[in-house]
């Protein structure tokens, strides 16, 4: 069989693969601190017995897009969002410290801060745990203050402090989760000059029309390598005929 049926089968594979990112993309436009992953698809070369003769095509994920989204005022105390190229820390689902700029925060049932995909913020020392209270006010350093429960708006105490970090962007790497990680491990410092606006929630940084022309275009490169697979199909049908002539 034709090597052409192989080249094009690979193609029409990572084009879909590309296709789904894409629409993983576009599906998280409207999710706040979303980060858009980059695709690119290249070509390979094959190697083994005989001659590189072929081609096939490979798709890699060089990274996210780590710009900023748009900022939206909500008017919530607590949502929050990070001002420049700082990131709120919180606790990934492997119990490890990650990076994220999702800043729509909510209190669990048991007085945990969380984001509203469920991973808990980090403070002074581990996940924030917070006393029930009348009021919770976040300041733009990110200290938590509360009015305890039964007392006087005066009696206002810092309980305490979201840890905002500022690693270099050529250090992160996004995990399937959607968090950012330091590459290779690692735990980034506390920067006590990243600000957070609160009352405010940053957009994602998904461009709609560019997810929209890319999914267009990862279409018509599947529905190219498909044609490609038929008429590899066509040719084989052709040589057999002319073989059993012979």
């Amino acid at each position: 069989m034709d090597r052409m049926l192989y080249v094009a089968m690979t193609g029409a594979g990572e084009a879909m693969l590309n296709q789904a990112v894409t629409s993983h993309n576009l599906a998280n436009v409207n999710t706040s601190g979303f980060r858009a992953d980059f695709t690119a698809i290249r070509s390979q070369a094959v190697v083994g017995p005989g001659y590189p003769s072929r081609v096939y095509g490979v798709m890699d994920q060089p990274g996210a897009n780590l710009a900023a989204g748009g900022i939206q005022r909500t008017g919530r105390d607590l949502d929050v969002a990070v001002q420049g190229d700082g990131w709120l820390a919180v606790q990934g689902p492997d119990g490890n410290e990650a990076y994220t700029r999702a800043g729509d925060l909510r209190l669990t049932p048991n007085g945990v801060l969380q984001t509203g995909a469920g991973h808990p913020l980090l403070g002074d020392a581990g996940p924030i745990a917070l006393p029930p209270a009348e009021k919770l006010e976040i300041g733009p350093d990110g200290t938590i203050s509360v009015q305890p429960l039964g007392q006087s708006p005066q009696n206002i105490a810092v309980v305490n402090r979201i840890k905002l970090t500022r690693p270099a962007p050529d250090s992160l790497e996004k995990g399937k989760d959607g968090l950012m990680r330091i590459a290779g491990g690692g735990i980034a410092p506390a920067d006590g000059a990243v600000r957070l606006e609160v009352g405010a929630l940053e957009g994602s940084n998904v461009n709609a029309v560019d997810a929209m022309v890319s999914l267009i275009e990862r279409s018509r490169q599947f529905e190219m390598n498909v044609k490609l697979m038929k008429i590899a199909e066509v040719n084989d049908r052709a040589s057999t005929q002319l073989m059993s002539i012979s």
